[in-house]
């Protein structure tokens, strides 16, 4: 990084900028501890010839055991691609414009965890609802270990509320899916014969008046050997989206061939995720009562909206990391209601 021409190649900088934060992220917090465990000794020889410092020993010792906490959770993402960004993509399933809305906000909910987290969002395409909310969307999450976190967000979301489209007030339960994708780049190996690949053009929607796009510059890459359909419209040109398509293709498909290695030492969630009851990996209400509650790890968070403003959502993440490394066991949600 020290080097002069280190910032002639913006992408390239920014890899390795990003390179040192994760490894910073795991070193620092090391040193930390190896320091302060020495310091503690201190302490220790201290509180057996003054018992006033007794409650400052104890204070150190439960501060360390967080950091040696996280430290072990950091340890647990140890897969291919779990330092690499995340492409998350979020469908609306069933409940109508409930539905729509439900996607947006859990896209607004992703987005602020990552900028708690100081990482970097890019939009990559965004369909909206005529109604309310959006259709689909794609957001790239590049940080140190954004994937690995983000991973164990696929599949189902389910929420429960008063809906706010209906003139009765009637309960209403919408679904939302989650797709997450590695960002990987050109240095990883993603076999896709073009030939497989269809590409299909279309106007990207706007919001009307001079914003109307005129040209066919949105794309959509179909591979047809598995279905895998991936579309971008929110760059400037075809040129553009073409070449963020392919990423998002490519990422797809890393993700699929990720769960095939992975499919005898874990249980992994299909990679379309299902709809209806049943089939949700959390469950999020808002009625009768507010609470959040993970329908494989059973961890709960009693607050909605510290949930959905992305400041509780780190703790689904590490408990899901912990169910993974078996480290916890799965825990029967029970909220079928």
């Amino acid at each position: 990084m020290a080097a002069p021409d280190f910032w002639n190649d913006s992408e390239a900088a920014q890899k390795v900028v990003m390179q040192l934060k994760g490894l910073k992220g795991i070193v620092s917090p090391l040193n930390e501890l190896e320091s302060s465990a020495e310091d503690l000794e201190a302490l220790f020889e201290m509180a057996d010839e003054d018992d006033s410092i007794v409650d400052e020993v104890r204070s150190e010792i439960e501060r360390l055991e967080v950091v040696l906490d996280d430290l072990e959770l950091k340890a647990l993402l140890n897969g291919p691609n779990d330092s690499a960004g995340a492409i998350v993509t979020i469908n609306a399933r069933d409940g109508g414009t409930d539905a729509n809305d439900w996607a947006d906000m859990l896209l607004r909910m992703y987005s602020a965890w990552a900028v708690g987290q100081e990482y970097k969002i890019e939009l990559l395409d965004r369909q909206e609802n005529e109604e309310a909310g959006i259709n689909h969307a794609s957001i790239a999450v590049r940080g140190p270990m954004a994937y690995g976190y983000l991973k164990g967000e696929e599949g189902m979301h389910r929420l429960v509320r008063i809906s706010p489209f209906n003139s009765e007030s009637k309960r209403q339960t919408s679904f939302a899916a989650v797709s997450v994708s590695p960002e990987i780049d050109d240095s990883i190996e993603v076999n896709i014969e073009k030939k497989d690949v269809r590409e299909d053009t279309y106007r990207a929607s706007g919001a009307g008046g001079q914003h109307v796009n005129k040209t066919d510059s949105a794309i959509r890459l179909t591979h047809i050997p598995t279905n895998t359909v991936v579309q971008c419209q929110n760059q400037r040109s075809q040129h553009q989206n073409r070449d963020t398509a392919w990423k998002m293709l490519r990422a797809k498909m890393a993700r699929v061939e990720e769960e095939r290695r992975e499919a005898e030492e874990a249980k992994k969630y299909e990679t379309q995720a299902r709809t209806g009851f049943g089939s949700q990996i959390r469950n999020y209400f808002l009625h009768p009562d507010q609470r959040v509650k993970d329908a494989r790890t059973g961890h709960y968070v009693g607050n909605f909206n510290s949930v959905l403003d992305g400041s509780e959502l780190q703790g689904f993440f590490d408990a899901f990391l912990r169910l993974k490394a078996g480290k916890t066991e799965a825990v029967n949600a029970g909220d079928d209601d």
